[in-house]
């Protein structure tokens, strides 16, 4: 077994505007498996700022990965526990590797011939393009949609009001993702507001590692609160009982890039289910590599909710895919 990998850089098509600045490109690393002339490729999908293993010595972990490939896997997965999305490049080629051509879980999503629901995701930016791109994704046929908020309040309340008056709760499902945006007391009237207008959640609405007051928060709101960045960086599985033990949250996004792939995301959903914490899945901006892989695994874990799935059209210089998005349905074409 021999394995390589190499550096890439993702354009966005238009600069895109999130919690952490507008992004203009995306750094990832895709990661190659050969073994008896078979190849199985996975994506390392780092995301800088943000990912637990942002850390000088990334490549040089992932270099030691390549050099020590035929090592037992779970040698190598103890050895990558700080590199969550080092892991999951593995674990994607390994899958790749055993079931060829862009199959990671071969099934019914794959066969072609059934579709996963997927939230429409609107970008931050001024009230125009933000009125734009929620247009645009009505037109589609979304039933869900995900705005970014906490950058001005203000505007994306007035935004989320328009809307709410246009389309009720049973035509149009509203999630909101404030990326640690807002203080515990600011939260606390956000919180208010969200309801007044039937928002199904908020994604981490004060910054992550401040668990007491996020539990403080989650203990009696009105709108439903969900964990994002505070998944990231808790490896242990003590350390994640903790967590939900403690804050308590009523829902959890999981993004396995960020969280240690496949294996990471189905011990946190393990924990949540025993606790009756609603969860779904989100991608990270992936490249159409590690996206195909996340919406493969997504369908087999056969949760109806709407899941965070439509990125992949972010890129100008994207790889080739085989995820067709047809309005708000992501199908896997043969």
């Amino acid at each position: 077994m021999k394995a390589e990998y190499f550096r890439y850089l993702l354009e966005f098509k238009r600069p895109s505007g999130t919690s952490r600045g507008v992004l203009h490109e995306k750094e990832t690393f895709i990661l190659e498996i050969s073994e008896n002339g078979k190849k199985g490729i996975g994506e390392c999908g780092i995301f800088r700022g943000l990912s637990f293993d942002d850390r000088p010595d990334y490549e040089k972990k992932l270099q030691w990965l390549c050099e020590n490939i035929h090592q037992d896997s779970e040698i190598l997965k103890d050895e990558l526990k700080e590199f969550p999305s080092i892991w999951f490049g593995y674990e994607q080629a390994i899958l790749n590797l055993k079931n060829g051509g862009d199959i990671y879980f071969p099934g019914e999503f794959t066969e072609g011939g059934k579709a996963i629901v997927i939230n429409g995701l609107i970008w931050m930016g001024d009230i125009h393009y933000m009125e734009e791109q929620i247009q645009e994704k009505l037109e589609k046929g979304f039933h869900c949609i995900k705005l970014k908020i906490g950058v001005d309040w203000k505007s994306e309340h007035e935004i989320l009001k328009k809307l709410r008056d246009k389309f009720p709760k049973e035509s149009l499902e509203l999630r909101v993702d404030a990326n640690g945006g807002f203080s515990k007391d600011e939260a606390k009237t956000v919180l208010q507001q969200l309801a007044h207008l039937h928002i199904h959640s908020i994604e981490q609405p004060i910054k992550a590692g401040n668990w007491h007051d996020m539990a403080e928060l989650c203990s009696d709101t009105p709108t439903a609160i969900a964990l994002d960045e505070e998944l990231i960086g808790i490896i242990d599985n003590d350390r994640k009982i903790e967590l939900l033990d403690t804050v308590k949250p009523q829902y959890i996004i999981l993004k396995p890039s960020l969280i240690g792939g496949f294996s990471g995301s189905d011990e946190w959903i393990s924990l949540a289910e025993k606790r009756n914490i609603g969860w779904w899945i989100t991608s990270a901006l992936e490249s159409n590599i590690g996206l195909n892989a996340i919406a493969q695994y997504t369908f087999t874990k056969k949760n109806p909710m709407p899941q965070g799935l439509g990125t992949g059209s972010l890129f100008v210089n994207n790889f080739p895919s085989n995820l067709d998005l047809k309005g708000e349905l992501l199908y896997f074409k043969n």
